[in-house]
């Protein structure tokens, strides 16, 4: 078994990586049989000269490679027949821009591997970015807070090396007093509590949240049952949610009348309702004036995530009476940072914790022979075709 880790082609450049040099030589030590080679690449955040000086080879050439690993989408013209490829393709939500790259794969014999779809039998995901999302996107709402207020300069999450020198950073601001509330429970939200709790801010319960206030920056995080109610006012399980989001409405609003600083970082599934609408956003009782949305679904749960914004720009306003983007120095702006590709700002760090990831639950699995269903659950081409379990995507790929 040959693995080539490819370069990333796709544009703007992204320098994540699936192996740094260090975990390849763990795969190397666990696994000795397997043969790997590295792709030539001008911008990964490991040089070619790492991976060289770590005993491995560099080419220019993967077409001797069986599996082959990635990040982003492989561009259509780059994708070799006959292989496995390992990368984020964004076709699983039928996303029309990617159509023609699936129809490709499946031209072209390839078996693809999503990392989206790397999951545990009860379709908890098993490898990902969340938690690096989590850690750069509270770290550019806190910069926001200061750009707005003229208060404090932070410099760009992209021009720092790590995690670390974000925390050492948020540790020297002087913040108001505010109230900051976290949505979600899974690894984007734990990445930004991380970074809340590197900043000794305190986590408070929601009913002191809501009722009480403080003389120091607070934080509360919420989950879904305490955002959303169901209309018959029974109190179940968060199960019954995931399997009736239509029998829930938003409660979400009660927690805007006290909250300046939201950070978004919870998954919204398809028929959950709408947490902060537009007549929320207009409301005078809402209290939000900063939003970190690392979920970021546009035109989704929340009114003011009108766009993706970018690691160049990655502030916009959103005025909530007009509901029309604004500059973000506007005095009646909401100021939201909705940068969708985070990671892509902490390339070290995230390429180490995802080859970790990768290591512990893909690699043994080409071992075992997939004892645990690991690669045949996440396989969405065989053989030319679409596999069982993604074969909701066939009118996707004929275009219908």
């Amino acid at each position: 078994m040959t693995i080539g880790i490819l370069k990333e082609r796709k544009n703007p450049p992204d320098k994540r990586v699936v192996f740094s040099p260090e975990k390849l030589q763990e795969l190397k030590k666990k696994f000795p049989s397997v043969s790997i080679k590295i792709e030539s690449s001008d911008i990964r955040v490991f040089s070619d000269e790492a991976y060289k000086i770590a005993g491995f080879e560099v080419v220019n050439d993967v077409t001797d490679c069986d599996i082959l690993l990635g990040v982003k989408e492989v561009p259509v013209d780059a994708l070799l027949p006959n292989k496995k490829y390992f990368f984020f393709s964004h076709t699983i939500k039928k996303q029309s821009y990617n159509r023609k790259l699936l129809q490709a794969i499946l031209a072209k014999n390839i078996e693809l591997y999503d990392h989206e779809t790397i999951v545990k039998e009860n379709g908890a995901r098993l490898i990902g970015f969340g938690r690096y999302a989590g850690i750069v996107g509270t770290y550019n709402g806190f910069r926001a807070i200061g750009l707005k207020n003229n208060s404090f300069h932070l410099p760009k999450a992209s021009t720092l090396a790590n995690q670390n020198a974000l925390i050492e950073k948020l540790q020297k601001i002087n913040l108001p007093n505010l109230k900051i509330l976290l949505t979600g429970s899974g690894k984007v939200a734990f990445g930004a509590k991380e970074m809340l709790d590197a900043m000794h801010i305190k986590q408070v319960s929601v009913t002191e949240y809501l009722e009480e206030n403080f003389s120091e920056t607070v934080f509360c995080m919420i989950d879904v049952l305490d955002y959303n109610k169901r209309k018959d006012g029974k109190l179940l399980d968060v199960y019954d949610f995931y399997n009736h989001p239509e029998a829930y409405e938003s409660n979400f609003f009660r927690f805007a009348k006290v909250t300046d600083f939201f950070i978004a970082g919870h998954f919204f599934g398809d028929g959950s309702p709408i947490l902060f609408s537009k007549e929320n956003a207009k409301h005078p009782e809402n209290k939000i004036r900063f939003l970190a949305d690392i979920s970021c679904d546009i035109d989704g749960p929340i009114a003011s995530t009108i766009r993706a914004s970018t690691i160049e720009n990655p502030i916009y306003g959103y005025d909530p009476i007009t509901e029309k983007e604004v500059d973000f120095t506007d005095e009646h702006a909401i100021v939201v940072m909705a940068v969708d590709n985070l990671p892509c700002e902490l390339p070290k760090d995230a390429s180490e914790g995802f080859g970790e990831m990768f290591l512990e639950n893909v690699i043994p699995a080409f071992f075992d022979g997939d004892k645990n269903g690991i690669l045949s659950r996440a396989k969405i081409t065989e053989n030319g075709k679409l596999t069982p379990r993604f074969s909701y995507l066939q009118e996707y790929v004929d275009g219908i």
